[in-house]
């Protein structure tokens, strides 16, 4: 069917939720417009771990979470920090998040999640051998390593979780965990090797998804940011940005971090924080790495991308800003050789130091379908530290949405109007 015959579709928002969105939807026959706040570069998406993480079943919103928040926020090196404020938005999200954590909405939660991940990594592998994109993208798995016995216990407990829900996990001890990585010398206890989960090299994923959709011809609007909404009748009917006035006939709401002020000027309650977190680069030399890995005990990701290793972390949950905090960048640094006592890795410079917002929802899990307010209106964002592990999945489910067919997994408890 050509584009004609479809309709045209405005997409908000150019990180990887919207991308995704405007390639399946052009590929599908609409005709596709999106609009950026930025120019595409500055969005979570970039900087990232680069990780495919069906391994990440269990929800932000888990039982103990709050407890150990509470430890680290102590601590200006800690993986997680929560700046103090009477904000109602974060009292608000904050009374939701413990309203969730707890073992049953972990239970209710992980098979939808578990599904939406695979899905997505399945049509990563599709994306590339159809369109012939070369992104870095690899199916190693990836290694939870730990240091201590009680981390070793939880982790190898949850692993049994993950083996029941299906996924493909071991358990290694310290002497196979080297084995994987001859390069470089491991000081650790064991770990949890994912080997359902991949990585890629993000910056390249992204590059060229906005390549792709520019020449099939999707008309993307950089540094247009939405001040306004025409609606009449439960439909919406235009959106205004950048003072031009931007028509279609169906809508996707992504956004990133910036989904619930854009959604507020719709008339719509979608509650995030944004998490945010940073990453640097580092050219390995001869200790480089073979596998992406996470270091359990000081919760930062370790990726090999384009001849580099990518460390990431922390997860600053305050206003949107442009703070660089390099004390908690220096935590990152200092994890390093505690883990792979050959690397040690310079404190980076400021300038080199990248950093991003997850978007995160209350309960962990993101926002997907259609509003209940707007009938032509689809949500799609609240990915957390999934955000480019869904990306795939986020846009196919909304091309499916749009196209009137039912999408490949379960959605329904990503309902964007459970917080309404």
């Amino acid at each position: 069917m050509n584009q004609e015959n479809k309709g045209s579709v405005l997409i908000i928002g150019g990180g990887i939720a919207g991308l995704c969105s405007a390639y399946y939807l052009v590929n599908d026959g609409w005709k596709v417009t999106l609009l950026d706040r930025g120019d595409l570069k500055d969005n979570c998406s970039y900087g990232n771990a680069g990780m495919l993480v069906p391994s990440h079943f269990t929800p932000l919103a888990a039982p103990g979470i709050v407890a150990q928040g509470i430890k680290w926020m102590f601590n200006s090196r800690s993986p997680f920090y929560v700046k103090p404020s009477l904000s109602t938005k974060l009292v608000s999200w904050g009374l939701k998040f413990m309203k969730h954590a707890n073992a049953s909405h972990v239970q209710l939660s992980a098979p939808s999640i578990r599904d939406l991940n695979l899905l997505s990594s399945a049509l990563y592998d599709e994306m590339v051998k159809r369109d012939d994109f070369a992104f870095e993208l690899q199916h190693k798995g990836i290694l939870m390593l730990y240091k201590t016995e009680k981390m070793a216990e939880e982790e190898i407990h949850l692993a049994e979780t993950a083996k029941s829900l299906g996924l493909d996990v071991a358990a290694l001890s310290k002497e196979q965990v080297q084995q994987l990585e001859p390069h470089a010398r491991l000081d650790v206890l064991g770990a949890v090797h994912y080997r359902c989960d991949g990585h890629l090299y993000p910056q390249a994923l992204m590059t060229q998804l906005i390549a792709y959709v520019r020449q099939k011809g999707v008309f993307i609007h950089e540094h247009t940011a939405v001040t306004g909404f025409e609606s009449s009748q439960g439909s919406l009917r235009a959106v205004l940005a950048g003072s031009k006035k931007f028509a279609a006939d169906k809508f996707v709401l992504t956004g990133g971090a910036w989904l619930p002020e854009i959604a507020k000027k719709a008339g719509l309650n979608i509650p995030l924080m944004p998490g945010k977190g940073y990453s640097f680069m580092y050219k390995p030399g001869e200790h480089t790495l073979m596998h992406p890995s996470l270091l359990l005990e000081a919760r930062v990701a370790v990726t090999p991308m384009n001849g580099h290793i990518r460390f990431g972390g922390t997860m600053e949950l305050a206003a949107l800003n442009k703070v660089i905090h390099m004390n908690r960048v220096q935590g990152i640094v200092d994890a390093i050789p505690r883990y792979y006592p050959e690397l040690r890795v310079p404190m980076p410079e400021k300038k080199n130091v990248w950093f991003g917002f997850r978007p995160c929802s209350p309960d962990g899990l993101p926002y997907l379908g259609y509003s209940r307010r707007l009938k032509n209106l689809v949500i799609a964002g609240g990915g957390g530290m999934m955000g480019l592990s869904l990306g795939p999945a986020f846009g196919k489910v909304v091309s499916d949405l749009l196209g009137e067919r039912q999408p490949l997994t379960a959605i329904s408890l990503f309902n964007p109007n459970r917080f309404a």
